[in-house]
């Protein structure tokens, strides 16, 4: 099953559920961005990103299994306070695209961007060496476009290397999971 059928699937199966899911949410804590408050290194985006970032990545189905590999080269530069990031999206199955983010930082430690497949304003926070990044998109899959809400956790784990965690959600239900890896290009 492709990540189309898994969409389509899911939304029939767990649409019920959906109106629940607030209910069953209520006392979960999960993942606390201010639990990564005092790690090190401390996250900068707009610093991290600035220069060529090589990244790899898998998606994965909501079973766990592996529907698409890719490879990305991200370039990023800084401009009046705005972070661009130039996305070059390379998959196993040949395919291609592309995403230009356009991020501003607050003095507060949030953050907002933008890109031409997001609704609205993606918003975010940092915390140590930590970000949350939420935002809908309509993801384009198999000729056709599902609105989905990604839940982006990145950790900086050194001066180089960051991990990307996303999970997606449809109808509020987890859909897909995407691990990222990522390494600075240059020094």
């Amino acid at each position: 099953m492709n990540l189309m059928q898994s969409l389509r699937s899911a939304g029939r199966r767990y649409r019920p559920l959906a109106l629940l899911s607030p209910l069953l949410a209520v006392g979960c804590g999960g993942m606390q961005l201010e639990d990564n408050a005092g790690a090190a290194p401390r996250f900068d985006p707009l610093s991290y990103f600035t220069g060529q970032t090589r990244a790899w990545g898998i998606v994965q189905d909501w079973r766990g299994r592996v529907v698409r590999r890719f490879e990305v080269d991200i370039k990023g530069s800084v401009e009046e306070g705005e972070l661009r990031l130039d996305e070059d999206f390379r998959y196993a199955d040949g395919e291609r695209s592309t995403r230009q983010w356009r991020i501003r930082a607050a003095a507060n430690g949030r953050l907002s961007g933008k890109a031409s497949d997001i609704v609205g304003v993606a918003e975010g926070a940092l915390a140590g060496n930590a970000m949350r990044w939420r935002y809908p998109m309509d993801l384009a899959v198999g000729g056709r476009s599902y609105r989905v809400h990604f839940d982006d956790w990145l950790w900086q784990l050194d001066r180089d290397v960051l991990v990307n965690r996303s999970y997606i959600r449809k109808f509020g239900i987890k859909v897909a999971e995407v691990t990222i890896f990522m390494q600075k290009s240059d020094g």
